[in-house]
């Protein structure tokens, strides 16, 4: 199993070892004692699936403090580009993100600590996308920032007509305007 740190302090790509034959495929996606040093204190408490079709783009989402949330990030099924924004207003990189295709043949997961917004879009006809939470969802201390704001500059792969968004994550506010997370 391999952790590689990104350029956003925090946030790693976890690239698996796949067995593979002529049966199908093995794969160990959570191991506590492998994690780096950086994140042995995390303990994740809810897990969380959706099922999307092509186009679908859900997010960018974050929940603020006390009830902030970090994520263990990974497409079981299909393909996703998922795309993370640093929201910490201290942070070095506050308003930069990166972006990572997670899929089902290179099982890779993306770690995305507290203090950052999440999204990701649908490449594949459908994609069955799973995360691990380290703590619960807070209805109410919802933060988020909208997917096309120009501000940000994120590369989404899809032609914009071919996006499918939530009436919710249209309302949400550009970058500028964002719920802080102190």
């Amino acid at each position: 199993m391999g952790w590689t740190k990104t350029n956003l302090q925090g946030v790693w790509v976890f690239e698996p070892k796949i067995w593979q034959d002529q049966r199908g495929y093995f794969v160990e996606t959570f191991n506590g004692s492998t994690l780096p040093d950086e994140l042995k204190n995390i303990h994740f408490v809810q897990d969380n699936e959706a099922k999307s079709t092509r186009g679908v783009l859900r997010g960018l989402h974050y929940q603020l403090p006390p009830h902030a949330q970090s994520k263990l990030v990974r497409c079981i099924s299909g393909e996703v580009l998922d795309v993370i924004v640093d929201v910490r207003p201290e942070s070095a990189t506050f308003g930069k993100y990166i972006s990572v295709i997670l899929n089902e043949i290179n099982k890779k997961q993306l770690f995305v600590p507290q203090g950052f917004a999440h999204g990701y879009e649908v490449l594949s006809d459908t994609a069955i996308f799973a995360y691990k939470c380290d703590q619960y969802y807070a209805p109410g201390q919802e933060g988020g920032i909208r997917y096309d704001d120009p501000a940000l500059g994120i590369k989404w792969i899809l032609p914009s007509d071919q996006i499918i968004v939530s009436e919710k994550d249209l309302q949400l506010p550009n970058f500028s305007k964002h719920r802080p997370f102190r």
